[in-house]
């Protein structure tokens, strides 16, 4: 468990947790958050991981000024719901990502969990992109993601990690109660 590890651990905990809270503060603390772990990824020869960080940190720009700005900015983004559509089309999309992403780490590199790592990026990457947008269904999924990601990085001996992505998970359910409720209010 390096300091760096640990750095990019905490300032995780904070992105989310500001994340659950609706503040946009959680897009630039989670960007220095990517950065950092995208070398501890790469030291662990997690490439799909390292290579999801800097996807992140476009993801982390994207994500602070649609909070903060959005298509409208006399509007407040507001969580909503994918359909069914939106929702099948996201997931579809993770297993095409996931295939063809573990198929070139397994082939040209020497990951050290290709097909595990790469699923695991290109999901998140439908997550992150539906928190973006405020879509209620992001923290369902971030909850199995971030199950499986304990997993992996137990398997991999980032301990900090591993012990970030349980609490992550638990604030995921923190969220998906949280947002839950308020488009439950927002519709009555």
């Amino acid at each position: 468990m390096s300091p760096l590890e640990v750095c990019a651990s905490l300032l995780g905990l904070l992105a989310v947790w500001l994340t659950v809270r609706q503040n946009p503060w959680c897009w630039p603390i989670g960007l220095v958050m990517v950065v950092l772990y995208a070398w501890v990824f790469f030291e662990a020869k997690l490439y799909s991981n390292t290579l999801l960080q800097f996807v992140y940190a476009a993801l982390q720009l994207y994500g602070w000024w649609h909070w903060t700005r959005g298509d409208r900015p006399d509007e407040r983004l507001v969580v909503s719901r994918l359909d069914l559509r939106q929702t099948s089309l996201g997931l579809a999309l993770g297993v095409l990502g996931s295939i063809a992403l573990g198929m070139l780490m397994a082939t040209y590199t020497d990951a050290s969990a290709p097909w595990q790592d790469a699923a695991l990026c290109a999901f998140s990457l439908v997550a992150q992109l539906w928190m973006a947008k405020k879509r209620l269904q992001c923290w369902p999924l971030w909850i199995v993601l971030d199950l499986l990601f304990v997993g992996l990085f137990i398997d991999q001996a980032l301990f900090s990690t591993a012990a970030l992505y349980g609490l992550f998970t638990l604030l995921a359910c923190h969220g998906w109660l949280t947002w839950r409720r308020e488009l439950t209010v927002r519709a009555a």
